[in-house]
């Protein structure tokens, strides 16, 4: 991730969480790509395990919310998984119907997202997170590693240079991470601002803190802190224009946003 004070000489970076979500389903190929239409200069995911050991990008321990399908994701097959639509539920078009096709709204994989994400014209970073409580534990850490090295963007020259970054709320995951893959950024999130400007983040060696724009609109001191150790600071979800204008004031490097191209309209227009 660049350093605060190249972000500041500019303004903050635009991440699309979950993909371009406002106006697409998210975690589809569609939301992505919009997003990366839109000039995001970073894409958020969710992770997790199906039971045949595929990283798939689904927020929810469970499909119910974003699909037409019941279940636990870790009690599933990526082909069950597959055979689910995640984009009708959305209620906004996936796209136009002449160019609507089932991989657009099907269940995308870490795999998929991050060949899209390497292969597009610019340098965009991808932020991964890893959820937990799961059942596979460390497991999870282990596989997007194995992926990542794979696309070869595991072992980057600089954190600077780094293609991926990696997430979570997890402690003992930030901290995974951090001792197989050390110049691999990290970013350790949480909603309580004691812990994130605590000595969490220095213990497990998270490269930036990742508070909601709620701990930050109450903790705008968060920036500093985390400034004068070093590291950056990735705020989500932030999608009120208010909320984009304090981010820019305060110097924060990462917006997460589920509207990337409004925040990026926003940001260029302050």
């Amino acid at each position: 991730m660049a350093a605060a004070d190249d972000v500041v000489a500019e303004h903050p970076f635009v991440v699309a969480h979950r993909g371009a979500s406002f106006d697409r389903p998210e975690h589809t190929l569609a939301a992505y790509d919009l997003a990366l239409q839109e000039g995001a200069d970073g894409v958020e995911c969710d992770v997790r395990l199906t039971s045949d050991g595929h990283l798939v990008c689904v927020h929810d321990r469970r499909v119910d919310r974003t699909s037409n399908g019941v279940g636990l994701v870790s009690e599933m097959t990526l082909s069950q998984l597959q055979g689910f639509d995640y984009g009708s539920w959305h209620g906004r078009p996936a796209g136009p119907p002449e160019a609507l096709t089932v991989p657009e709204t099907g269940l995308l994989t870490l795999d998929a997202l991050v060949a899209l994400v390497l292969d597009w014209q610019r340098p965009v970073k991808i932020f991964i997170e890893t959820k937990h409580p799961v059942r596979y534990g460390a497991l999870v850490e282990r596989k997007v590693l194995e992926l990542l090295d794979r696309f070869g963007i595991a072992s980057p020259a600089s954190a600077t240079r780094s293609r991926a970054v990696v997430m979570s709320f997890s402690a003992a995951a930030v901290w995974r991470i951090r001792r197989a893959a050390p110049l691999l950024p990290t970013v350790l999130l949480g909603s309580a601002a004691r812990y994130l400007g605590g000595s969490a983040a220095t213990t497990v060696g998270a490269t930036a803190i990742g508070p909601s724009i709620a701990t930050l609109r109450e903790h705008p001191e968060l920036v500093d802190h985390a400034a004068a150790r070093g590291r950056a600071l990735y705020c989500w979800t932030v999608d009120r224009d208010d909320d984009v204008d304090l981010c820019r004031d305060l110097g924060v490097a990462w917006i997460a946003t589920n509207q990337p191209a409004r925040t990026k309209a926003r940001l260029r227009a302050g």
